[in-house]
């Protein structure tokens, strides 16, 4: 069933041009200087082709919620997905969203300054201005209230989400939104997940938060159940 992705509508991207490009399962949301459609599915091609053909003949990566070690021959989108799964402590999947949208994100900026790419909830962007991304938490009283400022010198940045409400993403936890930033979107994709997992009540917030300090390129996590949040590291809220 195709889910209204509405949460789109909060990444702040003024002076830029907006498109979508979708293939298959994947559908991005991009914002750059110029419209790339093109270029961006022939970037989904390049990863999507070879992530395909390795779960087709390696089924585990694909079900495995523990990490996978794989070859160094293995395709860059996998070894970058797993490299994300065992430093988070998660299997291989957690990561797809986000080191697709990594991926393709470095791909854009060979033609666009700043990038911003958007996919189910997992964000790359690399910008030349501060940028502001809202927080959608489902039904919590933060949703449309709070926003994340990016200043440009901490991009590249991965900014992923999980939820246990929203979306139809795995999560065994319980939050409405577990927001993880990181240098690497992959990385930061796992480490949402793996955090989330660990709240199935609002006690449980600043455990996960501790659990999070522990992961190695993860920058700054917030943590939204109903209406109780727990942040933590490099993040700046602000009201909007």
């Amino acid at each position: 069933m195709y889910e209204q992705r509405t949460y789109r509508y909060q990444i702040k991207g003024s002076g830029l041009v907006s498109f979508t490009a979708k293939v298959k399962e994947t559908d991005l949301f991009i914002l750059a200087q110029s419209e790339l459609s093109a270029q961006t599915l022939a970037l989904i091609a390049e990863y999507r082709r070879p992530l395909e053909e390795y779960i087709r003949s390696h089924p585990l990566f694909l079900h495995s919620l523990e990490p996978l070690a794989v070859k160094e021959g293995a395709p860059e989108i996998v070894r970058l997905m797993a490299h994300a799964g065992e430093a988070a402590g998660v299997g291989p999947m957690a990561a797809v969203a986000g080191a697709m949208a990594e991926l393709v994100g470095n791909g854009l900026l060979d033609h666009s300054r700043e990038v911003i790419v958007e996919n189910g909830g997992d964000i790359f962007m690399k910008i030349s201005k501060r940028r502001r991304i809202g927080i959608f938490a489902g039904n919590s009283p933060f949703t449309d209230k709070l926003a994340l400022e990016i200043d440009p010198k901490e991009t590249p940045l991965g900014i992923c989400t999980s939820s246990g409400t929203v979306g139809p993403s795995l999560s065994l936890g319980a939050t409405d939104a577990t927001i993880v930033m990181s240098g690497s979107a992959a990385l930061a994709d796992a480490a949402a997940t793996a955090i989330g997992n660990r709240v199935k009540t609002a006690d449980d917030i600043q455990g996960a938060l501790d659990y999070g300090k522990g992961i190695k390129e993860v920058t700054g996590i917030v943590i939204v159940l109903g209406d109780r949040m727990g942040a933590w590291g490099d993040v700046k809220l602000i009201k909007i």
